[in-house]
């Protein structure tokens, strides 16, 4: 996800993508997986253990998440949608609840990227159906994540990684903490023993937040030396861009200007995805400004000129000079 990066100021760093494969929450199945039919049906909630549930005493606890669960969700959303992996793990469910959490995690995962506020009330209610299921307090974490709610999310995915006992999302809790100005915390996990377990990709996440725990601890230079790995110059992989700017942000704040530069260029130079705006930080360090234009102030008229020049064009208003432009190259 992403990443959108509300909350807690990070420069210009990008939150990390991480997780079992990109740090989100619980895809949607493909149109042949609906299709086959796979996932499983459970049967109904007998007409006993329904008399059960509703002969409970009343519980304040029960009726808030009673509420938090009472999200509308559109008719064409189906439980059926949900990869399968995470279905079954609602299998402890009742069928009913279960294509009720399966649907709020759907919607979750379509809004998440463009609404994460909404998605997040999905995801909340998703999680006062099936709370004691991983996979739904995971989805939770992430989507709270995505939405700027640090403390929430690094809550979150603590409870799914007790309940399922994966380290997947550790490079998330450490922003987490770093988000919520606890630098010292982050680093505390990025030393937990499991990191050897991530991938690839999360193990090249949890450096970068690292490296930026320490930035915010004011070690710059443990920042830079921490990302000097074989990675910066091996062959690129998806998050070399980010490891090389993650590089270069160090290198500035060390005072080290023109390794910056060049490490900033090198990761433009493979970054085809536009994870980072190491362009652009290139061309500040050369000296070019760039301008805002949605303010600019409105063209002067020579009222002196105007009569004649609508005289010209048949009593037409003249129209207005236009004024030296500049090219609006980044917001």
């Amino acid at each position: 996800m992403s990443e959108p990066d509300s909350g807690a100021s990070r420069g210009r760093e990008r939150r990390p993508a991480a997780g079992r494969s990109s740090g989100r929450p619980p895809a949607s199945r493909s149109g042949a997986d609906k299709r086959s039919g796979q996932g499983g049906d459970r049967r109904p909630t007998s007409p006993e253990r329904r008399a059960e549930l509703e002969q409970r005493p009343y519980d304040p606890r029960r009726e808030a998440r009673r509420q938090l669960a009472r999200v509308a969700l559109p008719g064409d959303v189906e439980a059926r949608e949900l990869e399968p992996e995470s279905r079954r793990q609602l299998s402890s469910l009742t069928k009913e609840t279960a294509d009720l959490v399966a649907r709020h995690l759907v919607m979750a995962g379509r809004l998440v990227d463009d609404e994460p506020e909404q998605a997040l009330a999905h995801a909340r209610a998703a999680r006062a159906l099936g709370g004691r299921v991983g996979v739904v307090r995971e989805a939770n974490g992430l989507v709270a994540y995505a939405a700027g709610e640090w403390a929430e999310a690094l809550s979150e995915l603590r409870t799914a990684r007790r309940i399922t006992g994966e380290p997947d999302h550790l490079p998330v809790m450490a922003d987490c903490e770093r988000a919520l100005g606890r630098p010292d915390r982050a680093l505390v996990v990025a030393e937990d023993p499991q990191l050897a377990r991530l991938a690839p990709a999360a193990r090249v996440e949890m450096m970068i937040v690292a490296s930026g725990a320490r930035r915010d601890l004011g070690q710059p230079e443990a920042a830079a030396a921490s990302l000097e790995v074989p990675a910066l110059e091996g062959p690129v992989r998806p998050w070399t861009a980010r490891l090389r700017y993650a590089y270069a942000d160090a290198l500035l704040e060390s005072g080290r200007e023109d390794e910056a530069r060049t490490w900033f260029a090198r990761a433009a130079e493979v970054d085809e995805l536009a994870q980072t705006d190491a362009d652009e930080r290139v061309l500040e360090l050369d000296g070019v400004v760039f301008e805002d234009l949605e303010e600019q102030d409105e063209p002067v008229v020579d009222e002196s000129t105007t009569g004649a020049s609508s005289q010209v064009s048949g009593g037409a208003p003249a129209p207005e000079p236009v004024g030296d432009t500049e090219l609006r190259l980044f917001d």
